[in-house]
């Protein structure tokens, strides 16, 4: 009967901090308005909100963020040099990458964070759901960005989560 009206606590716990923080104020009039938003926002959107696999190795996510976070600066200084420098330096390409992942949110998190990090973008993913093409800047080398991507991401994603993979 909880989960009905408070479908997720801490999205809802989450929210009413946020708006708490944006306003700089505890004042009852916000921390009321704060709950009701905590309240209201997960229900109306609950249905939409996937499930989130258990993470089984949580100082591996920690690092893997860590390594996230550092790969796209890295990324934002090597587009900067590529776009500054000759145009013909450029390899544009689309590549297809196999993707091993089954869970929605992990295969989110993968085509996000390749999109996140500057120079690739996640242009589509198949009906089957087994290959994601993949734009980058400068790919001379496209057997190299998949091995990269699935080095990178993709393994340690299915290593920190626990979901199926193929």
């Amino acid at each position: 009967m909880i989960r009905r009206w408070l479908p997720h606590p801490a999205l809802s716990v989450a929210l009413a901090g946020l708006w708490l923080l944006l306003n700089n104020t505890l004042a009852p009039g916000h921390v009321l308005l704060g709950a009701f938003l905590g309240w209201g926002i997960p229900l109306l959107v609950g249905p939409f909100v996937m499930p989130v696999p258990r993470v089984r190795r949580p100082l591996l996510l920690v690092r893997f963020l860590l390594r996230v976070i550092l790969d796209i600066v890295v990324a934002n200084l090597h587009v900067a040099r590529l776009v500054l420098g000759p145009k013909g330096r450029l390899s544009p390409a689309f590549v297809e990458v196999p993707v091993r992942i089954d869970d929605e949110f992990v295969l989110t998190a993968l085509t996000s964070i390749i999109s996140l990090t500057p120079g690739t973008v996640s242009a589509s993913l198949s009906e089957d759901r087994r290959t994601l093409l993949v734009h980058a800047l400068d790919a001379p080398d496209a057997e190299a960005l998949v091995a990269e991507i699935r080095t990178r991401y993709e393994t340690p994603l299915l290593e920190i989560f626990e979901c199926s993979n193929t």
